[in-house]
C-alpha cells in the first residue's frame, strides 16, 4: 500500500453560511464534533420545512437503526452529471445489498447551507456526504465531521485503493488518515491553436521558455491576436496559476506549515505568469477575468495559447461554441525549472458522516459507487475519475480528444493534489495569494507584492492554528 501522505501533499465557489435569524455556528468556525447546538437543530428543521430539499428515495422508507439493522441509507449529493449516473444505477445497488437509498440532492450553495446547519448540530441524518476536498475538506476533517476510512479503504484488494491517483488521495487525506474517496478529478492543460503554430513554424511548447518565445512571436506576427491568455481575476486566477507555481518549484505552504509565497521560486512564478499576460496577452486586458471571459477570447480566435482546466475543453472543441474548434490542440503544462507539474485535484469526493449510525452501509455504498466498473462507466459519460486503471483503459479515454488524453496522462502522473492553499478560510486565502498575480499582470512590483501577501497569508495561517 502507498504510504499515506500528510495534508500538505495535497472550486471555485466559496463556502457560504446559511442565512437565518438564529445565531447558528458558521461552517467556517471550528467546533467540537459531538456538540449538539439546540438552535442549529431547530434551524435545520426550519430549513427543511421551507422546502429547500430535493429528495428522491430509490426504494421507499425503512428503519434507521445502527450499523447492524438499518435498511435505509441517507445519501447527500450535489447536482452533477456524476450524481445523475449514480441515481440511475441505484436499483442495482439496492437489489444487490437489500439497502434502500434515500438521496437528497442540492446545488452547491444549498449543499453548503445544509452542511452548515446539520453538521454543526451533530446530525445523524446524513450517512454519505458528497463534499469538496479543496474547499471545505480541511474544515470538515479538523472538526471531526468525516469518519476515518483508512482501515476500510485497505480492506478490499479487489476494490483496490492503490488504483487511486496520488494527487487526489493526498487531498482526501488529513493527518495521515483517509477521510474521503475522490470521485471527480480535474487537471490543468495547455490549449493551443494548431494553425497559428504551423503558420509560425513552431512546435508545441514543452518548456516555459518555449511558451514565452512562441507567445511573443505569434503576437508580433499576427495583429489582433494575443500570444497568451488566462484568468486574471486575483481569486479565480489562483487555481490556474498554481500549476506555474509548482512547475517553478514553489507552493503555497511549506512542509513546516508556513507561507512560501515569498520564496524565490514563487516570485519567479508570479512574475512569469504576469509577464505572459502583460507582454503577450490581449490589448487592454482586464484584471477581472475568470474562465468564461478568458475562454471566450480563446474560442473567438483571439489568442494562440490558453491554460485552463481540462474539464472545460468542450467549450473549445464544440463548433457551436468555438470559432476555432477544428484547430484546437491540447498539451501538458510546459515544464519549468521543476518540471511539468500541473495540478491533479479531486473537485468532489465521498465521505461518511462521523455521527452516522449506519457506517457499514455507507461504506458499502461508497465502495460500489467508486468501483472500477462504475468509475469507468461514469468516465465514459464525460466525468473524469481518479482511478489510474480507467485512464489507462482505452474505453476510459475514448470520448476525449487523443492529445487531451495524453496531456491528462502527464498531469495525473506528475500532478499536485491541490490548486489553492489548503486552509479553512479558503476564499480569504485566495484573495491574499492572488494579489501578486494582478500586480504582475499590470506591470507592478511583483516582489514587493509577494512580500506583502506573504505576511498577510502567514497571519491567516497563524490564526487558524
Amino acid at each position: 500500500m502507498r504510504s499515506l501522505s500528510a495534508w500538505n501533499r495535497c472550486k471555485d465557489a466559496s463556502v457560504r453560511s446559511c442565512v437565518i435569524t438564529a445565531p447558528v455556528p458558521k461552517i467556517g468556525d471550528t467546533v467540537k464534533r459531538h456538540s449538539v447546538v439546540k438552535v442549529a437543530a431547530v434551524a435545520a428543521a426550519t430549513f427543511l420545512a421551507a422546502g429547500a430539499l430535493t429528495s428522491c428515495s430509490a426504494g421507499g422508507g425503512g428503519d434507521n437503526g445502527g450499523d447492524g439493522g438499518s435498511k435505509t441509507l441517507r445519501v447527500t449529493l450535489a447536482n452533477h452529471v456524476w450524481t445523475d449516473t449514480i441515481k440511475s444505477k441505484l436499483p442495482e445497488f439496492e437489489k444487490e445489498t437489500g439497502i434502500k437509498v434515500d438521496v437528497s440532492q442540492y446545488g452547491e450553495d444549498q449543499l453548503s447551507d445544509q452542511y452548515n446547519v446539520k453538521l454543526n448540530a451533530g446530525t445523524d441524518e446524513i450517512d454519505v456526504m458528497m463534499y469538496r476536498p479543496l474547499q471545505e475538506g480541511k474544515l470538515f476533517a479538523k472538526n471531526g465531521y468525516l469518519t476515518d476510512l483508512t482501515d476500510r479503504v485497505t480492506s478490499n484488494s479487489d476494490w483496490n485503493w492503490d488504483d487511486f491517483q496520488d494527487g487526489p488521495v493526498g487531498a482526501t487525506t488529513f493527518e495521515d488518515k483517509v477521510v474521503g474517496v475522490p470521485i471527480i478529478t480535474e487537471q490543468e492543460v495547455l490549449y493551443y491553436r494548431k494553425d497559428l503554430l504551423e503558420k509560425a513554424g513552431l512546435e508545441v511548447p514543452k518548456t516555459m521558455d518555449e511558451l514565452e518565445a512562441a507567445a511573443k512571436k505569434i503576437k508580433e506576427t499576427n495583429p489582433g491576436i494575443a500570444g497568451f491568455v488566462a484568468r486574471t481575476e486575483k481569486s479565480a486566477a489562483v487555481t490556474q496559476f498554481s500549476s506555474f507555481l509548482y512547475s517553478f518549484g514553489g507552493d503555497f505552504i511549506g512542509e513546516d506549515g508556513k507561507s512560501t509565497i515569498n520564496t524565490p521560486e514563487a516570485k519567479k512564478a508570479y512574475a512569469f505568469y504576469g509577464k505572459l499576460i502583460h507582454d503577450y496577452g490581449p490589448a487592454n486586458v482586464s484584471t477581472d477575468m475568470s474562465w468564461p471571459e478568458a475562454m471566450a477570447i480563446f474560442t473567438q480566435g483571439k489568442s494562440a495559447f490558453y491554460t485552463e482546466a481540462d474539464s472545460l475543453y468542450a467549450n473549445a472543441t464544440d463548433p457551436a461554441k468555438s470559432k476555432v474548434s477544428d484547430t484546437v490542440g491540447f498539451a501538458p503544462i510546459p515544464a519549468g525549472p521543476a518540471g511539468s507539474k500541473a495540478y491533479n485535484v479531486p473537485s468532489w469526493a465521498l465521505g461518511v458522516n462521523d455521527a452516522s449510525n449506519n457506517k457499514d452501509a455507507a461504506w458499502k455504498f461508497i465502495e460500489w459507487a467508486t468501483s472500477p466498473d462504475m468509475t469507468l462507466e461514469i468516465q465514459k459519460a464525460g466525468v473524469p475519475g481518479a482511478r489510474q486503471s480507467v485512464w489507462e483503459n482505452p474505453e476510459g479515454t475514448a470520448t476525449y480528444p487523443e492529445d487531451l488524453a495524453k496531456a491528462i496522462a502527464v498531469s495525473t502522473k506528475n500532478g499536485v493534489g491541490h490548486d489553492r492553499p489548503l486552509v479553512i478560510k479558503v476564499p480569504e486565502a485566495r484573495e491574499i495569494v492572488g494579489t501578486p498575480i494582478v500586480t504582475a499582470i499590470t506591470g507592478g512590483d511583483t516582489d514587493a507584492a509577494a512580500a506583502k501577501a506573504d505576511k498577510a497569508f502567514q497571519q491567516l495561517l497563524d490564526d487558524e492554528k
